[in-house]
């Protein structure tokens, strides 16, 4: 049996895991839950799994914890996340948490002896040089939970000698994929979060109309497989069924296909390198009819080019990248700035704050608060 902490239960990852413990309590037993601020959903899901800790990242008073609940430890703010990452006895811990707090827990993890089960793309991005030396030095290989990620991983496992060319990267390209730039420039909240194919968090689900969060899986990829950022291809493919693939040295090109369902990724993360029944059914290509794919338009989708440029930038670039655009997607969602507004300050960000390095975790984080604080002082 596999003990597994999962930071962000209460997300749409933790819970789709969570299901997968639900269909297999013979293999898993939850040992901690951390949450932002559900407390009630978070209070569910411990009576339920009985972990040995809990936490709220926004804090929570004893006094407000019920009484049938009092077997498990709860702890607030960065402590929980660390307690779940690395001091509670866990083979597993799912990083499932948004945005750069996610860094430092997949650190906690790795340097703990945990196998990481990564669906935080920002520690990639952000410290994807610290992770990947730690994840190396541990002997623990990080395990993909993005459907993107997961596809590729699973697609490489059947390489044998066969060198991998080149990544296909597949996007579903938004709800704004047919939108002219003019018309994409004054969207609004809530035309922005109307993803076609996905049930996400409202940052992910902006993102993913932006094509930023494709610009982060670039950089997710990059560390990932260890692949220039010329040789990852994003393929727009609206129905969201290959979930990506990828090119090999002898002209074959293998994809992993699904529904659009979470569980498929996050269940191969959690048995690799087994295969467990998740609950999802396999899709039916007969009627689905076609599959079609386009090439992204970077002119509607400036995020994509600021995204290789930061790559090639190197040093905190990245870093940068990703803090503006967290702190720019904020601004839009109190609709203090348009929804084109996202890129130019992600690309000003990125100019004003050229060279910062990103040698130690305090670099990445100074890199982080420079980023926001442009993006608070220019919007």
């Amino acid at each position: 049996m596999k003990r597994i902490a999962i930071l962000g239960s209460t997300g749409s990852i933790g819970g789709q895991a969570l299901d997968i413990c639900r269909r297999h309590p013979d293999r898993y037993r939850v040992v901690a839950l951390t949450a932002r601020g559900s407390r009630e959903k978070l209070f569910d899901q411990v009576r339920e799994f009985r972990p040995e800790m809990a936490g709220l990242t926004e804090g929570i008073d004893p006094a407000e914890i019920p009484e049938d609940l009092r077997f498990c430890t709860f702890m607030s703010g960065r402590e929980a996340l660390k307690a779940a990452a690395a001091e509670v006895a866990a083979d597993q811990v799912l990083v499932s948490i948004v945005g750069i707090a996610g860094l430092e827990s997949v650190l906690n993890a790795l340097a703990a002896g945990r196998q990481v089960l990564l669906a935080n793309k920002e520690a990639l991005v952000t410290g994807g040089h610290l992770v990947t030396e730690l994840a190396a030095k541990m002997g623990k290989p990080l395990l993909p939970v993005d459907s993107e990620h997961s596809a590729i991983f699973q697609c490489l496992q059947q390489a044998a000698n066969n060198r991998a060319e080149r990544i296909l990267l597949t996007a579903s390209g938004g709800p704004f994929r047919t939108w002219d730039r003019e018309r994409i420039e004054k969207a609004t909240p809530a035309e922005a979060l109307k993803h076609p194919n996905w049930n996400m968090g409202a940052k992910i689900t902006i993102d993913s109309a932006s094509m930023f969060n494709k610009g982060l899986e670039i950089m997710e990829a990059r560390w990932l497989f260890d692949m220039p950022e010329e040789k990852i291809e994003v393929v727009v493919h609206p129905e969201s069924i290959v979930h990506s693939g990828v090119v090999f040295r002898d002209g074959a090109v293998l994809a992993q296909l699904g529904v659009p369902d979470m569980r498929v990724p996050i269940g191969y993360a959690m048995a690799y390198p087994e295969r467990i029944e998740t609950g999802v059914a396999a899709p039916d290509l007969f009627s689905l009819g076609k599959l079609t794919f386009e090439k992204p338009d970077e002119e509607k989708f400036p995020a994509l080019r600021l995204a290789r440029a930061a790559l090639r930038a190197g040093g905190a670039a990245c870093t940068v990248f990703n803090g503006a655009n967290e702190a720019a997607v904020a601004a839009f969602l109190r609709e203090e700035i348009p929804f084109g507004g996202i890129a130019r300050l992600v690309e000003g960000a990125m100019e004003r704050l050229d060279g910062m390095r990103a040698d130690g975790l305090e670099d990445i984080l100074e890199a982080d608060r420079q980023a926001r604080k442009y993006v608070m002082e220019m919007k």
